[in-house]
């Protein structure tokens, strides 16, 4: 029932954060559209509200659906994406700005075998251990931000599930074909019909862009 309610708010809302930025209303969340009269406290202790671990089970389970979209892309935060969002995104976002070697040797590897887990792009970065955290930290941070990746399940690799990360051109095929099929301009039209001029979602991508160019 949570899921299919889930599904039907982000896709009519076009994008969405999982948890609010402290209870604000804006950007809006899944959170508040399931339990709009509750407020989020982030507790995980025994007697927190079951809510908040609820939907963080939801938010795997939602990401692996392939009915929606889901990366760390507003301000690096869990955010989910309609399909048809995800396509205009990935069409106003797209870029020939060069990335940086370490994103960009993540990027291959995801596009030549997806999932992976954030041990497994460590591995292969060569970007293992604590010294070298911050700079795996900004070359995925890149990619999240262009959609080149999205999430896509939990690993068991840790004594923590990591996100399973994987490339959007490989797990989400049939939308990337379609993003290469709409103009930049095209999707910019959309985007501000479905979201707002004003929109927290659409300045931030506006953000990204001037950041690339």
């Amino acid at each position: 029932m949570k899921k299919q309610k889930a599904i039907q708010a982000i896709e009519q809302e076009g994008i969405l954060l999982v948890y609010p930025i402290k209870n604000s209303p804006e950007p809006d969340s899944l959170w508040a559209h399931l339990w709009p009269r509750s407020k989020m406290v982030w507790e995980w202790d025994a007697d927190a509200d079951h809510k908040v671990s609820d939907l963080w089970l939801l938010k795997e389970e939602l990401s692996r659906s392939g009915k929606v979209v889901y990366a760390k892309w507003y301000q690096n935060r869990a955010t989910f994406f309609s399909q048809e969002a995800f396509v205009n995104m990935l069409a106003f976002q797209r870029s020939e700005a060069p990335l940086s070697p370490n994103s960009q040797v993540i990027l291959e590897a995801l596009e030549m075998d997806s999932p992976l887990s954030t041990k497994q792009l460590k591995e292969i970065a060569d970007l293992q251990g604590r010294d070298m955290e911050s700079t795996y930290n900004r070359a995925m941070k890149t990619l999240w931000q262009r959609l080149l990746i999205v999430a896509f399940g939990e690993v068991e690799d840790s004594s923590f599930p990591s996100t399973a990360v994987g490339a959007s051109r490989t797990l989400f095929e049939p939308l990337w074909e379609q993003s290469l099929a709409i103009s930049p301009e095209k999707a910019e039209a959309y985007l501000i019909k479905k979201l707002g001029v004003e929109n927290k979602f659409w300045k931030f991508a506006k953000k990204i862009q001037a950041t690339k160019t």
